[in-house]
C-alpha cells in the first residue's frame, strides 16, 4: 500500500517547504537582482525534494511533493499555468473513462456473487439514514461556525469583477434546467447516456437493477458466464486505474499551479476569514463527528487513514471527488470493506452524503448575507439549513453544483434575493475551498462504506486491527 508512514520523513518534507515559504518572503524584500539568489535556492530545495521522493517510489509521496512543487511554481511562474492545467485535464480525462465500466463491474460482482438481495435493501437504509443523520451534523456546524467567525461583515463586495458575474449568471441559468426533478434524475433514461455523462448515481441504480436481475436468473450457467465476465472487467478496470495513478502527480501538480496562480491576491485577503473559517470548521467536523462515529465503529484510525490519504490527497489537489473515486473503491477494498458493500455505499454518498459541501453551503449562505448586512433571525437559519437538506441531495455530476445550489438558496429567501449576484464574490476563492471540501466529501465516504460494512458485520481486519 502507498502512504506515507514515517511522521519524522514527512516532517522534514514540510520543513524544507516551510523554509521555500520564508526564503519567497525574503525575496520580495530585496531588489530583483538579489531576488534571483532566493529563487534559486527555493527551487535548489524543491528539485532535493522531487528526487529523494522519487527514489521512495510511493505514489502518496510523489503527490505531495507535486503539491508542494506546484505552489512554488505557481507563485514564480503563473505565466504557465496555462499549459500545466493540461495535466489535470487529461488525468481528469482517463479518470472519467474508468469510473462508469468499475462501478458497473465492482456493483454487479459484488451484489449478484453473493445473491443476497435482502442485504442489498437493508445496506441502502442504512446508508440513507447514515447520510441524512451526518450531513445535518455539516449544516449546523457550518451555520455555527460563520455566526462565530462573522467573516461576512467588512467584505468589499466591490471586488466582484464582471468575469464572476458572468459565471454566477451561467450557472443560475444552469441550475434552472439541470434541476426540474430530482427524483426523476435519479433514473437512467439510457444507460449509455449516463456511461458518457459519467452520472454516478445513474450508473448506481442501472448497476443494481442489472446485478439482481442477473442473481434471480434460474440459469446457472449463463448466470455464472456472465459473473465471469465482470469478474474479469472488475480486476481489468482496478489495474485500467493503477496504470492511470502514475499520471496523478503530474496532474496535481498541474491542478495546484492553476489555482496559485489564479486566485488574486486582493481577493484572497479580502475573503481570507471565509477560506479559514471552512478549513478551521472543517477540521473540527472531523474530530467531532468523524473520529467518534469511527471510534464508536470500532474502526482502527490510523490505519484507516493510511488508506484514504491518497484519495484524499487527489480530491484536494484536483478539487475533483470523481477523481479520487477509483482510487478510493480500490484503497476501500484492501481496507477491508467488501466489493458490494464499497461498491454502493461510495458512489451513492457522491449523491447523498457530500458532508464538506453541505457544511459549506450553511457556512456561505449566511456569509453572503453579513456581507450583504442582511440579519437572519434563528429561525430563518433553520429555515436555511432545512432547504438545504433537500436542494444538496443528487447534484455530484453537475457542474459548478454547489454554487449552482447556494444561488438557488439565497434566491429562495425574500431577504436574501435581492443580493443573489453577491454569491459571485465567493468565485474568487472558491477553487481553494472547494479543494478543502471535496476532500472531506471523499473522507466522509470511505468513512460510511466502514461503518455500514462494520454494522453488517463484514468489516474483515486483521487481528492487529481489532
Amino acid at each position: 500500500m502507498n502512504a506515507i508512514k514515517s511522521p519524522f520523513s514527512l516532517f522534514w518534507y514540510v520543513t524544507i517547504f516551510m523554509l521555500c515559504g520564508a526564503l519567497y518572503y525574503l525575496q520580495s524584500l530585496f531588489p530583483a537582482s538579489n531576488a534571483l539568489v532566493f529563487q534559486i535556492l527555493r527551487f535548489a530545495l524543491m528539485g532535493y525534494l522531487m528526487v529523494i521522493s522519487f527514489k521512495r517510489k510511493k505514489l502518496s509521496l510523489w503527490i505531495f511533493v507535486a503539491m508542494l512543487l506546484g505552489v512554488e511554481v505557481g507563485l514564480d511562474l503563473p505565466f504557465i499555468a496555462a499549459y500545466t492545467q493540461k495535466f489535470s485535464d487529461i488525468f481528469l480525462r482517463m479518470v472519467k473513462t474508468l469510473v462508469g465500466p468499475l462501478l458497473f463491474a465492482t456493483l454487479v460482482v459484488g451484489i449478484a456473487g453473493h445473491g443476497n438481495i435482502r442485504q442489498v435493501g437493508r445496506i441502502g437504509l442504512k446508508s440513507i439514514l447514515y447520510f441524512e443523520i451526518v450531513t445535518t451534523f455539516a449544516l449546523f456546524i457550518g451555520l455555527l461556525a460563520i455566526n462565530i467567525s462573522q467573516a461576512g461583515k467588512g467584505v468589499d463586495s466591490g471586488l466582484i469583477t464582471d468575469s464572476y458575474k458572468e459565471k454566477a449568471a451561467k450557472y443560475i441559468v444552469g441550475a434552472q434546467e439541470q434541476h426540474k426533478d430530482h427524483i426523476v434524475e435519479i433514473f437512467p433514461e439510457s444507460v449509455v447516456k449516463s456511461m458518457a455523462e459519467n452520472n454516478v448515481l445513474q450508473i448506481v441504480v442501472f448497476s443494481v437493477i442489472f446485478a439482481i436481475a442477473l442473481s434471480l436468473l434460474k440459469n446457472t450457467k449463463q448466470k455464472e458466464t456472465m459473473l465471469t465476465w465482470t469478474e474479469s472487467l472488475s480486476e481489468i478496470m482496478f489495474k485500467f486505474t493503477d496504470i492511470v495513478m502514475y499520471l496523478a502527480p503530474f496532474a496535481v501538480f498541474g491542478a495546484i499551479v492553476s489555482t496559485v496562480a489564479n486566485s488574486g491576491v486582493e481577493i484572497l485577503l479580502n475573503l481570507f476569514k471565509l477560506v479559514a473559517t471552512l478549513y478551521v470548521t472543517l477540521v473540527v467536523f472531523v474530530v467531532v463527528v468523524f473520529l467518534p462515529i469511527a471510534w464508536l465503529a470500532k474502526i482502527p484510525i490510523k490505519r484507516f487513514f493510511n488508506y484514504v490519504y491518497e484519495p484524499m490527497s487527489i480530491a484536494f489537489a484536483t478539487a475533483s471527488s470523481e477523481s479520487a473515486l477509483p482510487k478510493a473503491l480500490e484503497n476501500m477494498e484492501a481496507f477491508g470493506v467488501p466489493k458490494k458493500i464499497v461498491g454502493f455505499v461510495l458512489p451513492t454518498g457522491y449523491s447523498f452524503n457530500l458532508d464538506g459541501t453541505t457544511l459549506y453551503l450553511s457556512m456561505a449562505t449566511v456569509f453572503i448575507a453579513q456581507m450583504a448586512g442582511v440579519e437572519l433571525t434563528i429561525g430563518e437559519q433553520i429555515a436555511i439549513c432545512v432547504t438545504l437538506m433537500l436542494t444538496s441531495k443528487g447534484v455530484a455530476g453537475v457542474r459548478g453544483a454547489s454554487f449552482v445550489i447556494l444561488a438557488s438558496t439565497v434566491g429562495e429567501f425574500d431577504k436574501l434575493a435581492p443580493h443573489v449576484e453577491k454569491t459571485a464574490i465567493i468565485f474568487g476563492v472558491d477553487a481553494l475551498m472547494d479543494m478543502a471540501r471535496t476532500s472531506i466529501n471523499v473522507l466522509g465516504n470511505c468513512l460510511a462504506s466502514a461503518v455500514i460494512a462494520r454494522s453488517e458485520g463484514e468489516l474483515v481486519l486483521t487481528k492487529n486491527d481489532e
